[in-house]
C-alpha cells in the first residue's frame, strides 16, 4: 500500500520542518547519507512515500528519544557534581523541541493515514467518477477542435486545471472581467480557448443541455447518435450479395457476380443559440448562470435540429427523413437512396376510416426492421388514426397507453408524435414506419463554444453558442412512408 504526494503533503511539511531543526541542533540525523536512507530527497522531488518510508521516520523519533534521555542524564549528572550546564541545557532543550515536532509529525501521519483508509462515500465516489468523466471528455473535445483546423493538439488538461477552468469561466460568463481572474484561472482559461474565439463549455453544462435536446427531440430519441471528431462521418454501403448456384461434378462454372459496395457522408453543420440576460440578473449572486444558459441554449438547440432531421433540404443544414425521394416499387426494384411510400387513396387525407394503407406499410417490410418498428407523425395524422377501425371489424386499431413513459400503440406498434413532420395537404408524407434507429444517422461535432458579449445589446449580455450537428439516411429499406394522395 502507498500515499500519494497528495494524499501526504501535510506530512512531509512537518518532515522538513523536524529536519530543518535537528539541522540547526547539529542531530547526527540529517547528515546527507542518513536524509538519503530515510528516502527524503525522492518524498521531496515528488515521488511517492512508502508505509516503510514513514515507518523509519517514526523509528527515527526513537532514536531521537535516546539522544534526549542520553543528554539529560548527563545533564542532571554536571548539576550534582556542580559541573557547567550550559552546553548540555541547550542540547537538551533543541532536542526536546525536535520530540515535540516528532510528536505532530506523528499525528499528521495518523490522521493522513485514517483520511486514506476512510471508504468514500457514494456521493464522493460519483463525484469523483463524474469528474474524471468530464476531464476526458474536456480533453477530447479540446483535442479534436484543433486536429479539425490543422493545428497541434494542445497538453491535456489534468482535473486540477479543468476544475480551475471551469469555474474561472462561470465566473466571465457572470461579468468577471479576465483580468480580474487570480492567475492560476487565467493560464486555466487558454487552455479552453477556441482558436477561432470563443471558449469550449464544460462537458458538465454540455451534458445537461444535451440532455435537455434530447428530451424534447424525437428524432434524438428514434435514431442512431454519433459523436465524430472530424467533419464528417463515412461508412459503407453494403446492399449486394454474391450470386450462387448448383453444378454437376463436371460441369463449367463460370463467373459468378461480385457485390457492389458503395459510401455515404454525413457532414456535420453548424447551428447556433443566442440568448441574452440583463446585466443585473447576472450579478445576482443567486441566479444559477449554468443552468439558465444551458435552458435557454438547448430549448434553441431541440428547434433548430427538430425542423433539420425531419425536413431539413441538406444544404448548410441536416437532410432530413422526411426530405428523401419516394417510389410506390418494393426493396427489391427500388433504386437505393430512395424510400418506399404507400398511399392513402385519397389527395391530402385518409380514403376511409379503415386501416388497409398502414396494413400494407408493414407488410411491405421485411421482417428484421420490425423488430424496433415505430410509427412517426403529425398530431393531426394522430388524431386521424384515432377514428380507425379493422376493416373487418369495429375494433379500434388505436391503443392508448395507460402507462407513464410509455407511447401508444398503433397495430401493436409504439407510435410517437413529432410536429416537425410534414403537415398534411395534398402529396404530403406526414406518418412514416420503420426501424428509424436503422434508417437514419445523427451526428455530433465534439463540443459547444460560447462567446461572452456584453456590447451589442446593452443593457443585454448576449452568449451566442454554437454546435456542429449533421443527420442524414443511411438504409432505405428500413422506412416507409404513407403518402396523402391517390
Amino acid at each position: 500500500m502507498q500515499f500519494t504526494r497528495k494524499n501526504l503533503t501535510l506530512g512531509l511539511l512537518a518532515i522538513v520542518a523536524v529536519l530543518a531543526l535537528f539541522a540547526v541542533a547539529g542531530h547526527p540525523l540529517i547528515a546527507p547519507e542518513a536524509l538519503a536512507g530515510l528516502g527524503m530527497i525522492p518524498m521531496a522531488m515528488g515521488g511517492e512515500v512508502t508505509l516503510l518510508e514513514v515507518k523509519k521516520v517514526l523509528e527515527d523519533q526513537g532514536k531521537a528519544f535516546e539522544e534526549f534521555k542520553t543528554a539529560n542524564d548527563a545533564l542532571i549528572k554536571a548539576k550534582a557534581e556542580g559541573k557547567a550546564l550550559g552546553d548540555l541545557e541547550s542540547k537538551v532543550s533543541k532536542l526536546g523541541e525536535a520530540l515535540d515536532k516528532f510528536d505532530e509529525l506523528k499525528t499528521a501521519i495518523e490522521d493522513i493515514q485514517k483520511k486514506a483508509n476512510r471508504p468514500q462515500t457514494d456521493s464522493e465516489v460519483k463525484a469523483a467518477a463524474e469528474l474524471t468523466a468530464e476531464v476526458k471528455s474536456f480533453n477530447l473535445m479540446l483535442r479534436a477542435d484543433f486536429q479539425s483546423k490543422g493545428k497541434a493538439a494542445p497538453a491535456e488538461v489534468d482535473a486540477k486545471g479543468y476544475t480551475e477552468y471551469k469555474n474561472a469561466f462561470f465566473k466571465m460568463m457572470t461579468g468577471t472581467p479576465m483580468n480580474s481572474l487570480s492567475s492560476d484561472e487565467q493560464k486555466a482559461m487558454s487552455a479552453g480557448s477556441d482558436p477561432d474565439g470563443g471558449y469550449l463549455l464544460p462537458p458538465s453544462t454540455v451534458g445537461r443541455m444535451v440532455s435537455k435536446v434530447y428530451e424534447q427531440s424525437t428524432m434524438r430519441q428514434l435514431a442512431n447518435v454519433q459523436t465524430i471528431s472530424t467533419d464528417k462521418l463515412e461508412g459503407i454501403v453494403d446492399n449486394g450479395e454474391a450470386d450462387a448456384g448448383w453444378v454437376s461434378e463436371l460441369g463449367d462454372r463460370n463467373d459468378t457476380n461480385t457485390p457492389q459496395v458503395g459510401k455515404y457522408e454525413i457532414g456535420a453543420h453548424e447551428m447556433y443559440a443566442q440568448p441574452k440576460a440583463s446585466q443585473k440578473i447576472l450579478d445576482d449572486a443567486a441566479t444559477d448562470v449554468e443552468g439558465w444558459l444551458a435552458g435557454k441554449v438547448a430549448d434553441k438547440f431541440a428547434r433548430v435540429e427538430g425542423a433539420g432531421f425531419t425536413t431539413g433540404d441538406g444544404v448548410g443544414k441536416p437532410r432530413g427523413l422526411f426530405a428523401y425521394p419516394t417510389a410506390a416499387t418494393g426493396d427489391d426494384t427500388r433504386a437505393w437512396g430512395t424510400f418506399e411510400h404507400v398511399v392513402t387513396g385519397a389527395s391530402g387525407t385518409f380514403h376511409t376510416n379503415k386501416a388497409d394503407p398502414l396494413q400494407d406499410m408493414i407488410g411491405a417490410f421485411k421482417d428484421r426492421y420490425l423488430q424496433n418498428a415505430t410509427w412517426l407523425m403529425r398530431r393531426e395524422a394522430r388524431t386521424a388514426v384515432r377514428k380507425m377501425k379493422e376493416a373487418t371489424s369495429d375494433r379500434y386499431l388505436w391503443e392508448p397507453s395507460l402507462q407513464a413513459g410509455q407511447p401508444d400503440r398503433l397495430l401493436g406498434y409504439p407510435a410517437r408524435v413529432d410536429q416537425y413532420v410534414p403537415a398534411m395537404g395534398a402529396g404530403s408524407l406526414s406518418l412514416a414506419f420503420g426501424d428509424i434507429r436503422e434508417a437514419y444517422t445523427i451526428v455530433d461535432r465534439m463540443g459547444i463554444r460560447t462567446l461572452r458579449d456584453p456590447y451589442t445589446a446593452k443593457p443585454y449580455v448576449k452568449f451566442y453558442s454554437t454546435k456542429r450537428t449533421g443527420g442524414g439516411a443511411v438504409n432505405f429499406e428500413a422506412v416507409k412512408f404513407l403518402k396523402f394522395s391517390t
